[in-house]
């Protein structure tokens, strides 16, 4: 009369029913991690392509200006003018030459020195007067 009736039927169909919808989860858990990892690293190399095409326009630039450059130094007068700033005279030209003003030192027309140096020259002038002074005032 009464049929007894089966729950969930034989072993390996119940682990079945519990093992697929989990490996299921855990291929699109995978499959979701490893998008994210594609989706940042992409971001990355666009920041990157972006970053090396500013370069490259900033390097065209470089290019364009030494190209420029380049182009000048085939002029005749752009070595003529090198040339005089040697000191070079042409035939028939006489050379001037600028005299530094009457009140300055040696030092200053040689060579042009930074506040620094010219504040520890002065030091140093000064220190060697008193040592002067002093050996004259006080001799041993």
């Amino acid at each position: 009369m009464f049929k007894r009736i089966k729950r969930g039927g034989r072993r390996e169909e119940r682990i079945s029913k519990i093992l697929f919808p989990l490996f299921s989860l855990i291929i699109i858990g995978l499959l979701l991690f490893s998008d994210i990892r594609i989706v940042r690293r992409r971001a990355g190399l666009q920041k990157k392509i972006e970053s090396l095409k500013t370069e490259l326009q900033a390097l065209e630039k470089k290019n364009q200006q030494l190209r420029n450059g380049l182009s000048q130094t085939g002029k005749e007068s752009y070595w003529e003018e090198k040339i005089r700033q040697e000191g070079y005279v042409r035939k028939g030209e006489e050379p001037v030459v600028v005299l530094p003003p009457e009140g300055a030192s040696k030092e200053e027309i040689v060579e042009k020195k930074t506040l620094p140096e010219r504040a520890s020259a002065k030091m140093k002038r000064i220190f060697a007067g008193l040592v002067e002074w002093f050996n004259a005032t006080f001799p041993r």
